[in-house]
């Protein structure tokens, strides 16, 4: 990977990045992020995954992004497995797992869905285990077209987070994107903000518009019984 390719992506010499070369059947996997917002603590490079221990400028947050290029066959698959594993015994951070696993999660993420297969139920069982969490996709269930013609579609691309990251976030959301020219649509995930104190109250004016939205609120405030004690006097003496 050239550090001129990961230059033309953008943010100048705000720009930073972690880079794993392609080698034989594992695809490269490039990191990018801008330097006055993330600050890199450390990094592990494994054959088909590449992990960065950020710490955010603002706050001082510290959290793990994984970036994955899943291979194809049962042996190598178990290798990324235990490379990923590793990391979550590593840092016991907010975590975030991301990229193309090449297996699908849920017998629905296939177009021909047949079976459960072994692999799959697999990638459950590490998922399981090291407290990954799907989140649900907009804009479309599959990620990938391929064979003759584009007829089989898959979700072979994702995020996955631990609780500890969905803590820190009001809100996630996780996007495919338009897809250019490749056979794979990119996949965006949004952190919504950090969490600060507990969730505020959240009006949206829409609701004044449907038919008895008022009377109900009318009908649940005079229903409301406050209790108080008289402490002015105890305080004062």
């Amino acid at each position: 990977m050239s550090e001129g390719v990961a230059r033309s992506l953008g943010s100048g010499r705000f720009l930073d990045w972690r880079a794993l070369d392609a080698s034989g059947t594992a695809g490269g996997i490039l990191i990018c992020w801008d330097k006055r917002t993330l600050e890199i603590m450390d990094w592990e490079e494994g054959q088909f995954s590449l992990s960065c221990r950020f710490k955010n400028v603002d706050n001082g947050m510290v959290w793990v992004f994984t970036g994955v290029y899943g291979p194809f066959t049962k042996e190598e698959r178990e290798w990324l497995w235990e490379e990923i594993g590793a990391i979550r015994g590593l840092w016991e951070d907010p975590w975030c797992v991301g990229g193309d696993f090449n297996i699908t999660l849920f017998q629905r993420e296939r177009s021909r869905q047949g079976r459960i297969s072994s692999a799959m139920r697999r990638f459950a069982q590490v998922a399981d285990e090291l407290g990954l969490r799907d989140i649900p996709m907009q804009g479309g269930v599959f990620t990938w077209s391929g064979g003759p013609n584009n007829q089989s579609w898959a979700r072979l691309d994702r995020f996955l987070v631990n609780t500890s990251w969905l803590d820190q976030f009001s809100s996630v959301l996780q996007s495919r994107l338009p897809r250019p020219l490749s056979d794979h649509f990119p996949v965006s995930l949004e952190g919504g903000g950090l969490r600060r104190g507990p969730s505020p109250f959240r009006f949206e004016n829409m609701w004044l518009k449907v038919e008895g939205f008022q009377d109900m609120i009318r009908r649940w405030w005079w229903e409301i019984e406050v209790r108080a004690v008289l402490v002015t006097d105890w305080l004062l003496s």
